[in-house]
């Protein structure tokens, strides 16, 4: 089954209408379900309609009908870096820019750069290209989506570390699910089509059980199907969202406050709450004197700037303030910009503060009559565990 974002123009007719760099994205639920062959089944069509492709980066993994659809490709080769004695091949960035080709393929999205490269993960190499105005076509399976991680997590007990941010797929121009049946992709790994014969056993046990492929499956047909939605919109509408997203109703806020741990995990449960509804979202920091860098607890400034920069990846529209009453700066900036949903994340306050009347979940409680309010719990066992 194939999900198409754009179902009445081909990738070829929007390139010769494009001003910028297109991007294509081939997803799906696991390895082996076909993204890699089908890049490479469009380059060889692309290339026969006159279009200018080169291979920027295609891992085969030795499988043989891979191997036989680069043939006919150009391909760019890959720049070998000597990382602590290891020689690692990488996409060479530079080459493919050099080069400037109409489309580039590029394999494996999710990818961590080794330390000497330009860009840290291959989906930033892929925002240079199409900055650079080369179209892309590229191939990411789902559970790497950076806000999916925890729920992979829970049902597979695999922690996913090659992440791709949620605001990547903002990118794209088409998106199309490759999705195949449960038994069909269990016959391929047996048969040894995704991994070698030494790992199939431990994948047959672990991700590739049938209860977890079959969740992946909706994961991704959901997935796909709501960046269909949101791209169906009516012109007009979608450039209102995007020009008048801070005066539009419905938008929610998350507030923000340093904490001794990472919130990683509230962050990702505010993105997918905002990506249901369609919405953008708010982490606004209200930034108190005794949060100031001088008098902020060193746990929690460790914390601060990464996380911050986590929910940015995340879609996050960031808001610093600076005010003596936090919760009063919230309210204030809730009212501004016309906001209707409120998060924060469940505080552990220390027993004087209570006694003190100055709790700030009470206090946000009474304030926010006019809001709906959710209190998110932290999970630090789960994300202290993650990469970011």
């Amino acid at each position: 089954m194939n999900t198409r974002l754009i179902d009445q123009e081909d990738f070829f007719e929007l390139l010769e209408k494009a001003t910028r760099g297109r991007l294509k994205i081939y997803t799906g639920p696991v390895a082996g379900v076909g993204k890699t062959y089908r890049m490479l089944e469009e380059a060889h069509a692309l290339k026969s309609r006159g279009a200018d492709v080169v291979i920027a980066y295609v891992e085969t993994h030795g499988r043989k009908r891979l191997d036989e659809l680069l043939e006919g490709l150009e391909v760019i080769p890959r720049k070998k870096y000597d990382y602590k004695g290891v020689i690692i091949e990488e996409m060479d960035l530079e080459a493919v820019l050099k080069r400037k080709p109409q489309i580039a393929i590029v394999d494996e999205v999710a990818h961590t750069n080794v330390p000497l490269c330009r860009n840290q993960k291959r989906y930033q190499d892929i925002i240079e290209l199409l900055r650079a105005g080369i179209n892309v076509i590229c191939a990411l399976n789902i559970q790497h989506l950076e806000s999916l991680g925890d729920v992979i997590k829970k049902f597979t007990g695999v922690t996913i570390y090659e992440t791709v941010p949620d605001s990547f797929l903002k990118y794209a121009d088409q998106v199309i699910n490759v999705d195949l049946g449960v038994e069909d992709i269990v016959q391929r790994l047996e048969s040894g089509q995704i991994y070698s014969d030494d790992k199939i056993t431990l994948a047959l046990k672990n991700f590739f059980k049938e209860e977890n492929l079959s969740k992946l499956r909706e994961i991704a047909l959901r997935e796909v199907a709501e960046v269909i939605e949101q791209a169906a919109q009516p012109a007009g509408v979608q450039s209102l969202k995007l020009k008048d997203a801070l005066f539009m109703s419905d938008q929610i806020m998350l507030c923000f406050l340093p904490q001794k741990w990472s919130q990683k995990t509230l962050f990702k449960k505010v993105a997918r709450l905002a990506g249901r509804i369609n919405r953008e979202w708010y982490l606004v920091y209200a930034e108190t004197p005794e949060d100031e860098p001088e008098r902020i607890d060193l746990e929690k400034q460790r914390h601060l700037f990464s996380d911050i920069q986590f929910a940015k990846d995340l879609g996050a529209h960031i808001v610093h303030l600076k005010t003596n009453d936090r919760i009063h700066a919230w309210m204030e900036f809730a009212k501004k910009e016309n906001i209707a949903q409120i998060v924060i994340g469940r505080i552990e306050e220390s027993w004087w503060k209570e006694s003190l009347r100055i709790n700030i979940l009470q206090n946000l409680i009474q304030q926010t009559k006019k809001f709906d309010l959710y209190i998110m719990n932290y999970d630090t066992r789960i994300t202290g565990g993650e990469s970011s």
